[in-house]
């Protein structure tokens, strides 16, 4: 069955006691399979283990993965008791020795470098990599079974497509026959008769369009990605009702070509959305 491109997904996980964690996945058209993350800060390593997941079950689409991060506690300060010393030190031996008046500040040994730090994060890539796998792997599942449901709907729209693309394709025919039948009546000579049959003469293309149609019902029953197949396909439809349009010699003829290749834009218009 199909599967649209067109999807979502997301899950939110608590993760005692660190905080909630939560993932996000949306998914558009796109000729290939492009993956776009947005990570917290400390989780670029982790990009790889996810896309391998993602590729698991997503061949094509342009997917964007946020992953977001809340915290319960904020993080502790801590204080280098050992460097702020020795910069006191430091500061009271230049202050000796160049003879400079001045009390020292806290505001301003506060601001040395490394002397406030921010204790370590709970909530490090690596320590929560086994609740965030399953949390991704959940968003996945969500955002394919959507996928599918978009899917079938676009398999009974095209299904239904396609009936009324071989119901025009026969009405075509029986008018191309109606219209030579009239025309060679009236033409004098078999030499005239011949030279119109052979500028007229649509059964080659009435004959491949006939089989573009029948291929493109096929692959609409495949299980894998057919997305690009049926596009190819129906641009090959709409070459041959080109052509039969082209080599038309009768109006109500010319109308039905209309529509078949108003039909054969609708279906081009809807596989774009198929992986």
């Amino acid at each position: 069955m199909l599967t649209s491109m067109t999807g979502f997904g997301g899950k939110i996980s608590e993760i005692p006691p660190c905080g909630k964690i939560s993932v996000e996945l949306r998914s558009t058209n796109h000729k290939f399979l492009e993956i776009v993350f947005h990570l917290p800060e400390g989780f670029l390593s982790l990009e790889g283990r996810l896309r391998k997941i993602l590729e698991t079950k997503l061949k094509r689409g342009r997917v964007t993965c946020v992953i977001s991060l809340k915290e319960t506690h904020s993080p502790k300060v801590s204080v280098n008791d050992a460097l702020l010393k020795n910069y006191i030190s430091s500061l009271r031996s230049i202050k000796k020795r160049f003879k400079i008046n001045g009390e020292l500040e806290l505001e301003s040994l506060i601001h040395l470098p490394g002397i406030l730090s921010l204790a370590e994060s709970n909530m490090s890539g690596e320590k929560i990599w086994p609740y965030l796998k399953k949390l991704l792997e959940s968003a996945l599942d969500s955002m394919v079974k959507m996928r599918k449901k978009e899917g079938r709907a676009l398999y009974n729209y095209l299904k239904r497509r396609i009936r009324i693309l071989e119901s025009e394709l026969h009405m075509v025919s029986e008018r191309f026959r109606i219209a030579c039948e009239n025309k060679t009546k009236v033409l004098k000579t078999p030499e005239e008769c011949s030279s119109f049959l052979k500028d007229a003469d649509i059964s080659e293309e009435l004959s491949r369009l006939e089989f573009h149609i029948k291929n493109f019902s096929q692959k609409l029953l495949k299980s894998e990605p057919v997305g690009k197949e049926l596009d190819f396909i129906a641009q090959e439809m709409q070459r041959e009702a080109n052509t039969i349009g082209a080599k038309s010699c009768d109006s109500l003829l010319s109308a039905r070509v209309i529509q078949i290749k108003s039909q054969v834009e609708k279906i081009r218009e809807q596989v774009q959305n198929i992986e």
